[in-house]
């Protein structure tokens, strides 16, 4: 392998090159929003009204696309698939039933593979939306809406490769998924349930109260025992910290690691000052409802390290960020 010189001086013919490709696909992305009518409605209206599933097609560039767009669609509350159109006319036809819509991808609307299923479309009497670069071409003309993906320039020196045309197909894609989103009154939850496995499904699934020390856990001491004793369940308790409450289990204060550095500059005697004396009222809580997100962006925002958990006016627990970690909610 070649050896380069990352500290030469640096060629900024390639990165001019890049700009251009990003202007001349941003100018085609925004033409095509420019463009968009009562099809793209009536586009959104017949998935809306779908009992079955979306079923996306394309050849070549455009399956790549069509493939993106299925997993958008099925992971934002729109059930749908890819089938492979040269697959599909040698049996996997069978996947579409006549309550599914299909969504057809090809830039010149002439696509070999596509036509050749069509008749077979027909005569199921599936509705079709056809996304192409050309109205008068045959797929175009065979849909029962069609969508303009039409581009003036790829942005291909050579005018050839699908770029330009394939981000507009991609982002009215995207815009078809999210337009679908809204109209269904898609939350989060429901998009934490199509995602349980990454790190968006940790953040919109797991709650406070899945990650909270609770019951003999929980550090907690009372407001009138030495500040010895607030020490001793900070370190039997390892968390860095200890609510304080007062006789009738009324949260009054916590007494933290930070807490202590500053008592130490006090010289102030720990077996004889109860730990009201030195510690911080009103601690920042948080309900046990919440999402653990919430619990990292609450502490990154205060700058600290834990929170006390609340549960309609009552300690129930203790979180910290070494929980969050580990949870890999941060």
């Amino acid at each position: 392998m070649k050896s380069i010189d990352l500290n030469a001086p640096v060629d900024w013919s390639a990165c001019e090159v890049a700009r251009r490709v990003m202007q001349a696909e941003a100018h085609a992305v925004l033409a095509a929003a420019a463009r968009l009518n009562g099809d793209f409605s009536r586009a959104c209206q017949l998935i809306l009204a779908c009992s079955g599933r979306l079923i996306v097609m394309g050849m070549g560039k455009s399956g790549h696309i069509a493939r993106k767009i299925a997993a958008t669609m099925a992971s934002t509350g729109t059930p749908a698939f890819f089938v492979h159109p040269a697959e599909a006319a040698h049996g996997d036809l069978g996947m579409i039933t006549a309550s599914d819509v299909v969504l057809t991808l090809s830039n010149s609307g002439e696509s070999d593979e596509l036509l050749a299923i069509l008749p077979s479309l027909k005569r199921l009497g599936v509705a079709m939306i056809a996304m192409t670069g050309n109205a008068e071409s045959p797929l175009a003309q065979q849909a029962t809406v069609h969508l303009d993906v039409a581009v003036s320039v790829e942005a291909c020196p050579l005018n050839l490769a699908p770029t330009s045309s394939t981000t507009v197909s991609l982002a009215l894609g995207d815009a078809l998924a999210v337009a679908l989103l809204e109209a269904r009154g898609f939350q989060a939850d429901d998009f934490a349930l199509s995602h349980p496995g990454g790190s968006l499904g940790r953040r919109l699934l797991i709650h406070v109260r899945d990650l909270m020390h609770s019951g003999d856990a929980l550090p907690v001491v009372r407001d009138d025992v030495p500040l010895r004793d607030a020490l001793l369940e900070i370190s039997r308790k390892g968390m860095g910290m200890t609510a304080v409450v007062n006789a009738a289990g009324e949260l009054v204060g916590v007494y933290t690691d930070g807490d202590l550095r500053r008592t130490l500059d006090r010289d102030i005697d720990i077996r004889a000052t109860p730990v009201s004396a030195v510690m911080t009222p009103k601690p920042a809580t948080i309900a046990a409802a919440r999402l653990a997100a919430e619990a990292v962006a609450m502490m990154d925002q205060r700058r600290i390290n834990g929170l006390l958990v609340e549960d309609q006016g009552r300690l129930v627990g203790a979180i910290n960020m070494h929980d969050l970690l580990r949870a890999r909610v941060v």
